[in-house]
């Protein structure tokens, strides 16, 4: 067993090495880049900001003290210290470089000055507008007011990459920081893709799975070879069940969706090994921005979105942001129609100077004709070869869901130091399910399957989270502790008037069928409570060490109001770990340990509820940082055991419920293995990437079924997934231009094809395939952005998801051909 395991890590192992060798060989390479800017002439201190957030880097400033200066402008490619040296050239002042960014100081005082911390620096007074102040020790400089270009918010950025994040771990760490496979898809990314919706986001995120297997508007999410099933709201999970409500998050109202792969249970509790998705909401802005969007596309594709933001009182201490979308599109299926829309509202309130309150709510209404059943097989279990344009829906389908949502987030600082985070969210999700798939009734023909549902789901979260640093033994540590709920409850309405309508449908020229009479006849209720505790600590061991311990123990509790099995999980406990030595100020290397748990509901012969399927992380890597943290890279390797999966008995002779309901043990394992490659951001101040390339194979090593020992756990989930998506703005006389585009590569797949329900031995491959996106963005002027994306340029045929049985459960799926959407943006 373990030589095994030693000659089937070590191709990965040795693909580390040389990724790693490669990464810190291609850094080495890459010059101090200068950026092609064109600025123009006014205001000194919107002048700064914009090269600042242009260049990616923290600027720290007051605003106010700049009013009395203005600029004639800036045009041509500078270094980043050369520019705003230009910028500050006919002022008393110039830049200076500080641990985390960069600040203004008098010229005569430059030499003088010390560098220090931009988070320990605290306000100066100020008394005059351009006035210089005298600190402390003597120094000349400008008074800190304001950090202008945050890096956490990628809004306005440019960029590709993010300075910190937190959904691994609540503490606010860097990615090279960070012992996990992390992600950031920006808001300059969204954009640039054109994303409008949380499936396109996992469509393009490296590590990620999109699977249309369910039908076109039942798309669910994979990570690592097991499902997606959380999906966070700053923080707050909240759960994610695609055949059932799974509401697409629109994204018009975040900034940016952090990715960690892997078991995630000290932020998410319950759940699978996969991966956490969470999605940042945008915030109120002090200064004034309307951005209005339309884009117009292919197949009757329009959306229209505003995007507005200004203080409320004159001090800039109230400040509101609305959101505004709504799309009507067409699909290149035959009548397809859809309908997104949302409204977003927050307002930010700095109670004291301590204190910041943001109350928000959104709507969010979603509309699909075509839902459930997809493309059928033949008899014989091969595709049919119908034309891209087949669907097999009618014309009343109609899946329509609802959000409304209610959410608060109250930070408290108490110091420097120490600060309190309460997040609370209210969700009402209502759904109404009216479909039909296609059931074969004999070697030729199909009819029409029809059902119909309604869906009432509420979920809560609240969570309560207190983090700071202390000293211990002559270092500084910080430490994170907290406590959180949430519940679900979920109300199923029943109709009946389902059944098989139609006879001798032909595939090639489907007949119509009327909506059937639902009638309502039931409801049931299930409702799921999860209340947690957990605290982490992160370490300095040394300088070039750092060690991060975490727990969380949690009780879970799922209650069936309409009936019978409801069952309860009590002090579950989930575990954190993860070492991190830097090897040299642009290079760590990790080794971490994360889990996560998963209730089940099956009994063994005793009549107990088993204990709950556990998943395990166990990951090494490396990651590099460069150019101040504006593009990350990194490396890792990995294994998932998910056990104690539900095991039927063999021998049922000892099961006291048999054969009414069978007996299980916990024993079954899935072990999934691989790796995950990935860069993004900047690789020089006018080139974006983000690409990722992941291998993962999960096999069954228990199951009650023998056969199935060795096995693939899903054949559909591709080994071998390559993506990349890059911008480049051109320069010189082409400055105003960008041109970029995305790649994405999966090697083959395949179905187990079954006859209602009955395996056949036959199987449905999808062979590996390639996409090819692109796009062009021209800046009009400053206010105005005009881009074009064509997507799936080489026009490939290919299946987003298999149907897998002769007979019913058809859910294939074509991929979208070449389609093309054109954006035109205005900021004011």
């Amino acid at each position: 067993m373990r030589s095994s395991l030693v000659i089937r890590f070590k191709p990965l192992v040795l693909s580390i090495h040389f990724a790693a060798i490669a990464m810190g060989a291609g850094m080495a390479t890459i010059a101090h880049a200068q950026v092609s800017v064109n600025i123009a002439a006014g205001d000194l201190n919107q002048a700064l900001n914009q090269y600042a957030l242009q260049h990616n880097v923290n600027l720290i400033l007051d605003g106010q003290s700049l009013a009395a200066y203005q600029t004639t402008g800036l045009q041509g490619s500078y270094s980043i210290e050369d520019g705003f040296n230009q910028l500050l050239a006919q002022t008393p002042f110039q830049i200076q470089k500080v641990i985390n960014g960069y600040t203004l100081v008098a010229k005569t005082a430059a030499a003088k000055t010390q560098v220090r911390d931009m988070g320990q620096l605290k306000p100066i007074d100020v008394s005059a507008q351009g006035q210089v102040k005298t600190n402390s020790n003597g120094v000349n400089q400008l008074p800190v007011i304001t950090v202008s270009a945050n890096r956490s918010t990628t809004e306005n950025t440019h960029s590709y990459t993010t300075g910190n994040m937190n959904t691994a771990t609540r503490l606010n760490l860097s990615m090279k920081e960070t012992p996990q496979s992390t992600t950031v898809i920006t808001r300059q990314r969204i954009d640039d893709q054109n994303m409008t919706s949380i499936g396109d986001v996992v469509r393009s995120a490296p590590g990620l799975i999109l699977s249309s297997a369910e039908g076109p508007g039942r798309q669910s999410f994979s990570a690592r070879g097991f499902n997606i099933d959380n999906i966070m709201y700053d923080g707050l999970p909240t759960r994610y069940q695609s055949w059932v409500v799974g509401v697409q998050s629109n994204m018009a109202m975040f900034d940016r969706v952090e990715i960690v792969r892997g078991a995630t249970g000290l932020v998410t509790g319950s759940g699978n090994p996969s991966a956490a998705i969470n999605v940042i909401r945008k915030r109120p802005t002090r200064e004034t921005k309307i951005n209005l969007t339309g884009s117009a596309g292919s197949w009757d594709n329009y959306r229209g979105e505003i995007d507005a933001s200004t203080a409320l009182n004159e001090s800039g201490s109230v400040r509101g942001r609305i959101v505004g979308s709504y799309q009507d599109q067409g699909t290149f299926r035959d009548d397809e129609k859809a309908k997104h829309s949302l409204a977003y509202t927050a307002i930010e309130t700095d109670l004291t100077s301590d204190a910041t309150l943001l109350v928000g709510t959104y709507y969010q209404k979603d509309f699909n004709n075509s839902f459930w059943g997809g493309l059928p097989l033949s008899a014989i279990g091969t595709q049919l070869n119908l034309p891209r344009s087949t669907n097999p829906a009618n014309d009343w389908e109609d899946k329509t869901t609802e959000v409304i949502s209610v959410f608060t987030d109250l930070e408290y600082r108490f110091s420097d130091e120490w600060k309190l985070r309460l997040n609370a969210m209210k969700t009402w999700n209502d759904a109404i399910f009216s479909g039909t798939y296609l059931r074969r009734t004999d070697s030729t023909g199909f009819a029409y399957s029809a059902y119909q549902a309604g869906y009432d789901e509420d979920q809560t979260g609240l969570d309560l989270f207190v983090s700071g640093s202390y000293h211990l033994f002559g270092r500084d540590h910080e430490v994170g502790f907290g406590a959180s709920h949430r519940d679900t409850k979920m109300t199923t309405h029943n109709y009946s008037g389902g059944g098989i309508y139609g006879s001798n449908l032909d595939p090639f020229n489907l007949g119509r069928i009327n909506k059937p009479n639902f009638i309502y006849t039931q409801s049931s209720t299930n409702v799921i409570k999860q209340d947690g505790i957990n605290a982490m600590t992160r370490l300095n061991l040394a300088d070039s060490i750092k060690l991060i311990l975490g727990g969380r123990l949690d009780w879970y509790y799922y209650k069936n109001r309409s009936g019978s099995g409801s069952y309860k999980v009590s002090d579950e406990l989930t575990s954190y770990a993860g070492l991190i030595y830097d090897i040299n100020p642009n290079h760590s290397v990790y080794g971490s340990f994360t889990t996560i748990f998963q209730p089940q509901s099956n009994k063994d012969i005793n009549g107990k509820i088993l204990d709950p399927i556990t998943g395990n992380n166990y990951e090494v890597g490396i990651k590099g940082e460069y150019f101040d943290g504006a593009l990350n890279a990194s490396a890792a390797l990995f294994r998932v055991d998910q056990e104690n999966r539900a095991k039927i008995l063999t021998d049922q002779s000892t099961c006291p419920t048999y054969p009414a309901t069978s007996c299980y043990e916990a024993a079954g394992l899935v072990r999934s293995e691989g790796i995950d490659i990935e860069i993004q951001g900047e690789i020089t101040p006018s080139w974006q990437i983000g690409a990722g390339y992941s291998y993962v194979k999960a096999t069954y090593k228990k199951d009650a079924d023998s056969t199935k020992v060795g096995q693939l756990f899903d054949t559909d989930y591709p080994k071998q997934v390559f993506k990349v998506t890059t911008s480049h703005q051109l320069s010189d006389q082409l400055h105003k231009w960008r041109i970029g585009g995305s790649l994405y590569w999966q090697d083959d797949t395949y179905v187990d094809v079954s006859n209602n329900g009955v395996a056949t031995g036959l199987k449905l491959q999808q062979k590996a395939y390639t996409l090819l996106d692109v796009m062009l963005n021209y800046k009009a002027s400053k206010n105005l952005d005009l881009q074009l994306n064509v997507n799936n340029v080489l026009d490939k045929t290919y299946y987003r998801g298999l149907s897998y049985d002769t007979g019913w459960g058809s859910s294939g799926a074509y991929g979208d051909p070449r389609n093309a959407v054109f954006t035109v943006r205005y900021n004011f």
